[in-house]
């Protein structure tokens, strides 16, 4: 398989993970498909500099997280809000009302958090082992632990208050 084929099948295998950067760092539909580009177009760059030192998708988060990082510093002078906006809600095959208004106010805490809070816990709610976090952010596994353990306290007395 040449090398455009194998990258288009690895983009098509996680559109899933780039749908949900996209969706945590911007707050519209417009921003969110040029940001699905400015991911697609960094992994392509960077494609040849994949070394398999780490699983692909460790990799790939990490391109993707950091381009989200980049545009948000970019637009910074705007002003930025993200909003999930029922994201989660759209996808869950429950229907139960309870659980979807628990999970609403979990989303709308998390998009009152720091850039760097928010990807973590997208991290963490993606099932990645604090190891594979800290790779893909560049902090300590003990770093990771700490900051992520801060935002659970964070978000529940949020939430409490709420």
């Amino acid at each position: 398989m040449n090398k455009e084929n194998e990258f288009i099948r690895i983009i098509k295998e996680n559109e899933g993970v780039i749908f949900k950067i996209t969706t945590i760092y911007t707050d519209n539909k417009e921003d969110q498909k040029d940001l699905y580009q400015d991911i697609v177009y960094q992994l392509w760059k960077s494609f040849d500099s994949f070394r398999n030192e780490s699983k692909f998708s460790t990799w790939m988060y990490r391109i993707a997280l950091n381009t989200g990082l980049t545009r948000i510093k970019k637009k910074r002078g705007k002003g930025h809000s993200v909003n999930i906006d029922k994201v989660v809600l759209e996808q869950t095959e429950h229907h139960d009302t309870e659980f979807e208004e628990r999970l609403k106010k979990l989303y709308t805490q998390i998009q009152r958090l720091n850039v760097l809070e928010k990807g973590l816990m997208l991290l963490l709610l993606e099932g990645k082992k604090y190891e594979e976090i800290a790779e893909i952010t560049g902090l300590s596994s003990t770093n990771v632990a700490t900051r992520i353990s801060r935002i659970k306290n964070k978000l529940k007395t949020q939430i409490v208050k709420n």
